[in-house]
């Protein structure tokens, strides 16, 4: 552990922090676990004893963070995670174990500076940005889907189920009850779950919260899918498309913006019951989507699911009841004025949802900002048009490959500046490695189809 002066760095507000301090008394915590996220989106940990809480919550508590990938380089890298009091929860735990508790951090410099390679911290920044033009609350509702197999040696299902399966048929219904259990235990709503198209492939669905809240949910949802599998022996996966031939994963992210408590999306005499707010929002979606493409589905893996024929949306298009369109609007309903919302579809449940969600902010927001123009919405079957029907209509894809998408993303300005200049180049330089890397390899499709013939 690094050790750095002690500084009072943080910010947040000492009623709190006293909260916390009695309930982990009152709660007889053993081990208090202090979360982060690297830039790809994987949980970090490190665990401290009662003893250290208080100074850790007042101060931080300091770590190196050059073995943190895309942290800084090893002559600069003393770090310190702030402990973020509204985030504190226990740990779901059975008779006989550790009471442990988590708190998600904030990273900052020995000075007290926010870092600026903290996904958090990035999109902290992008919230910023949507007060400064006069909103609230940029609030978020992922549909999360994820395969359970036997093991994580292969993809061997627990059922041969599709959409909505029950009894028999759907082997992990109880396990998802208990995932659900430990979820809410944490003070993360659950709308409801049920099976996906895919075998052995599930969904559950959180309730929508403001941006952070929801990324904070997101990361902890994904460790507590993988922990209850574990515990039942079972291997959760959020990989993208594990299986040839069946629908992928996605985590189709429904979207507003809230003024005054009021959603800023809704707009009564409009064709569409859509305010020129949504209708920006969506155009900037719409037209920067191919650039922020390698953060919301960021792995190789991501574009073998972005493919026609599997569900999964692969043109900008938007649609109020089309779900082969990039972002539906679903169907308003008299006396729901506060449920309109944009659903972008393309995102994947492996992203970092830090940056995820602070990029479509950024995107949507540029579209406000600058006025874009909404295209007419897209109500046929997209993957029934042909290319030259979808060029005559503007219609631009998603890019087919990681390579592809990482391209675009490094000549976007919009990009750089939602991420900062840290994160940005070292994102690229992060993801054009994974694709080289791939590039590179001999797979067993290539060895069938070209050893003998050749």
């Amino acid at each position: 552990m690094a050790m750095v002066e002690t500084e009072n760095r943080a910010t947040s507000d000492p009623a709190k922090r006293k909260e916390v301090l009695q309930r982990i008394k009152d709660e007889r915590v053993e081990f208090l676990l202090l979360w982060f996220s690297d830039i790809e989106g994987h949980l970090k940990s490190f665990a401290i004893t009662p003893s250290e809480i208080e100074g850790a919550l007042d101060d931080g508590m300091g770590f190196d963070g050059s073995s943190i990938t895309g942290f800084n380089a090893i002559e600069e890298s003393d770090m310190v995670a702030i402990p973020d009091p509204d985030t504190f929860q226990l740990m779901p735990s059975d008779e006989g174990e550790h009471r442990v508790a988590r708190v998600i951090c904030d990273i900052v410099t020995p000075d007290g500076q926010p870092y600026e390679g903290d996904p958090r911290y990035v999109l902290r920044r992008a919230i910023e940005r949507m007060r400064s033009m006069g909103f609230d609350a940029f609030n978020v509702g992922p549909e999360l889907e994820y395969f359970l197999f036997k093991t994580d040696e292969g993809t061997e299902t627990l059922d041969e189920g599709g959409y909505f399966a029950m009894t028999t048929l759907d082997a992990a219904t109880d396990l998802r009850n208990r995932t659900i259990d430990a979820l809410q235990s944490m003070g993360i709503p659950v709308e409801y779950h049920h099976h996906e198209v895919g075998p052995s492939q599930h969904e559950i669905d959180m309730r929508y919260a403001d941006a952070l809240s929801m990324a904070d949910h997101t990361i902890t949802y994904r460790l507590v899918v993988k922990e209850i599998a574990k515990k039942a022996g079972y291997h959760a996966t959020f990989m993208p498309k594990p299986i040839f031939g069946e629908n992928g994963s996605g985590m189709h992210t429904h979207q507003s913006l809230f003024k005054e408590s009021r959603n800023a999306f809704f707009e009564e005499g409009d064709q569409w019951h859509l305010s020129a707010a949504a209708k920006g929002f969506i155009a900037g979606q719409l037209r920067h989507a191919r650039e922020i493409a390698a953060v919301f589905a960021q792995w190789v893996n991501s574009y073998k699911r972005l493919v026609p024929g599997y569900e999964a949306p692969v043109y900008c298009a938007w649609s109020q009841r089309n779900r082969s369109a990039l972002i539906r609007i679903p169907l308003y309903k008299p006396g729901a004025e506060q449920g309109t919302r944009a659903e972008i579809r393309c995102p994947d449940p492996a992203c970092n949802p830090y940056l995820t969600y602070a990029c479509l902010l950024h995107a949507g927001l540029e579209g406000i900002e600058k006025g874009y123009e909404l295209p007419e919405p897209m109500e046929r079957n997209l993957y029934h048009l042909t290319a030259d029907e979808r060029r005559e209509r503007g219609i631009v894809s998603l890019p087919e490959t990681l390579g592809e998408a990482i391209e675009e993303l490094a000549q976007s300005e919009l990009v750089r500046e939602a991420l900062g200049e840290h994160i940005f180049s070292n994102y690229v330089k992060l993801k054009r490695k994974e694709w080289d890397e791939y590039r590179v390899q001999v797979t067993e499709w290539e060895k069938t189809k070209y050893l003998a013939a050749l």
